[in-house]
């Protein structure tokens, strides 16, 4: 008497299925995706650059955009503000040459940075940029994100 032990017991796969905190954070349960809400946030910065704080404005956008978790919120706040330093630091340089220009023209007075003066001023500048628009956005995003759980 033959019994085969697969008609007992039912088939079950072999690999479990993931929890629902382990999927895929890129979207959320609407389906916007990091990056998506990263860019909405990064232009809407940029077009309220005029006010203060638009970063955190930009970044609070992305986070609603991305939905109710709020560590996705601050990763798509943070990324917004990233590609609004992108744009600040090619502005930056365009800035930057332009006045060299005039450093380079002017007549010999005795006074001057150096390279090492010039490339201090420039990581500093760079340090406060980042902080600025990826602080300040990742903030926005982890309040947008919040909004998003209360008012949504």
């Amino acid at each position: 008497m033959e019994h085969s032990a697969a008609s007992d017991t039912p088939e079950t796969p072999d690999t479990p299925e993931a929890p629902p905190s382990e999927y895929d954070s890129s979207t959320d349960e609407d389906g916007e995706s990091l990056l998506f809400s990263a860019i909405v946030g990064a232009i809407a910065s940029i077009v309220l650059s005029p006010l203060p704080g638009s970063t955190i404005l930009g970044g609070a956008l992305a986070g609603y955009l991305t939905g109710t978790d709020r560590d996705v919120g601050v990763k798509s706040g943070a990324l917004s503000g990233l590609f609004v330093s992108l744009i600040a630091v090619v502005l930056g340089f365009v800035v930057l040459g332009f006045f060299s220009i005039f450093a380079i023209a002017a007549p010999n007075t005795g006074f001057g940075l150096g390279i090492l003066g010039l490339a201090l001023i420039v990581l500093v500048g760079l340090a406060a940029i980042l902080l600025y628009t990826v602080g300040l956005g990742a903030l926005g995003g982890y309040l947008g994100a919040y909004l998003h759980e209360e008012f949504a």
